[in-house]
Parts: structure tokens; sequence; C-alpha cells
């Protein structure tokens, strides 16, 4: 597998770790040679330090694993003078992509505007499947004009290239990736959990679904996406093999990232790296 060029930057191998399964990095540095991916992305970052939500925060069933964490991170400032430092020391190789999260768009660009200094961010991943509080609860990326002001607002705040990440269950997601290029994002990121409950299997009540089971809904939206708007696609979903991300690949997206099999299997990112071939 050739190098991939994306954001004007050269990503070695079209393999990342996945927002929200190996922290910040520094958590499976012993398990996994980071350096031999393609990149990371970071757990979510929001402008305050959050808990999550309460134990148990997540809940295996056969097609893969509900989960609740809840955006649990240190906060922006931490982030700044400690997470992204570490990396920034400790990866020679590996791209790094900054998950933002938050309430209102303001937390958004406040966490943008906070870290597009670092030279070690090639990115910005902007989950708009976040609930926003201003407008009833409903998530960023539900409407066109929720979506458009959302990335509006971030990419006139970031120094770096803005990633969208989309929810699976938007009727149009199509349409919704050609609102997020218009308003200047450079890829978007397919696609986000789905929202599902087992009855007292989580603290939340309800969680995202991951694994196995997201695999051909994830290769869908990134089909879709694909064949009705020229805007780079970073494949999520279910990837546990090679042939898995293959599966994204062929569908279209330039990148792929792992999550819910490095939970089970850390090592599993690295090989399925190592498997698709030389960088």
């Amino acid at each position: 597998m050739t190098a991939v060029r994306l954001f004007d930057a050269t990503f070695q191998n079209p393999v990342l770790l996945a927002s929200g399964t190996a922290g910040f990095g520094r958590e499976v540095r012993d398990v996994i040679d980071l350096d031999a991916l393609g990149g990371i992305v970071t757990k979510a970052v929001t402008p305050e330090p959050r808990p999550g939500h309460p134990a148990p925060r997540v809940a295996e069933f056969a097609g893969g694993m509900l989960n609740a964490v809840g955006l649990a991170n240190p906060g922006v400032q931490a982030v700044r003078d400690h997470d992204l430092p570490w990396l920034a020391t400790h990866l020679q190789r590996a791209r790094v992509l900054v998950n933002v999260a938050g309430a209102t768009v303001d937390d958004y660009v406040h966490v943008i505007t906070c870290l597009s200094h670092l030279a070690v961010i090639t990115a910005f991943e902007v989950n708009a499947s976040c609930p926003n509080t201003s407008a009833g609860g409903l998530e960023f990326g539900a409407t066109p004009d929720g979506l458009r002001e959302l990335v509006r607002r971030c990419r006139a705040a970031a120094t770096r290239p803005i990633v969208v990440k989309l929810s699976p269950v938007l009727p149009d997601i199509a349409g919704m990736a050609a609102v997020a290029k218009q308003e200047g994002a450079a890829a978007v990121t397919l696609v986000n959990t789905i929202p599902g409950a087992l009855d007292g299997r989580l603290g939340n009540g309800s969680g995202g679904v991951s694994g196995p089971a997201l695999l051909p809904i994830g290769v869908l939206a990134t089909r879709r996406v694909h064949d009705k708007v020229d805007i780079p696609i970073i494949g999520v979903g279910g990837i546990r093999t090679a042939r898995d991300a293959r599966e994204y690949l062929t569908a279209g997206a330039s990148l792929v990232a792992i999550g819910t099999a490095a939970l089970a299997d850390p090592r599993a990112p690295e090989r399925i790296a190592r498997e698709l071939g030389p960088g």
C-alpha cells in the first residue's frame, strides 16, 4: 500500500487509530508502535475537563459493543500543555488529528483556537454528532443549517484543515458531506457510531453501537459520498482485518481508522497496516 497524500501532508500508510480508542497515544505506547501507523486521531477534546458518563460505560453484544463514555477528557488546557507535546516528542512519522467536540459552536471554536498554533497537528476532526444545546439538543450535523454554521466557524478559526465526522443515521449523508465541503471542510470521516441501547447494560441508559455490525453501514456511506461529492473520506466503522480496510478503500476512502478492534486487540491497527503492504 503506497503512502497517501492528504491535507498537504504525507501519511506513510492509510491506517489511523480512531478517536476514543487510544486516548492521546500515551496510553498504548507499550503495546503498539504508533509510528508504524499513518496516524492517530486523539480522544475528543472539549473546552473544560469532562468526567464522562457513569459506569458501566461499555457493553459487548454479538455484533460489537455499545459505548457511553460521554466525551471524558482532561480539557483543552491539559491537552495543549501535556498530551499534544508528548505526541510531538514521541512521533516521527505518524500524523496527528485532533478530535473536537462541544455543546455549542463556541466550544468547538475555543478548542480549535487554543490548539491551532501547535505544529504537531495535521488536521482537526470535528465531531458533528454532539448535541447542540442552543438547538434544543439536536445534533449539529442533523440539519444543513446547523452543520453549515459549525463548519464555517471552525474553518474560520483553524489554521489546519477541518475534517467533519458524520453520523450514519443521516437521511442524506452525501448531501451533508456536500454542505461540509461547501463550507470549507477538507475531508469527511464516515461514519460515527449508531445510537443504541440494551436494557440495564449502560450507566447512561444508551450509547453508540460500534464494531463489526457497523462495517457494511460505513462502507455504504463511503460509497454514497464518494459517488456524489468530490471530497476525501476517512472510512471508519467495523474494521477488524485488512480485508475490511480494503472494503472502505475500494468504496472510495483515502484513509481508514481502526476503533473497536483496537480495544479488543491494541496491535490490530499495526497488523492491518502491515498486511495492506509497505508504505
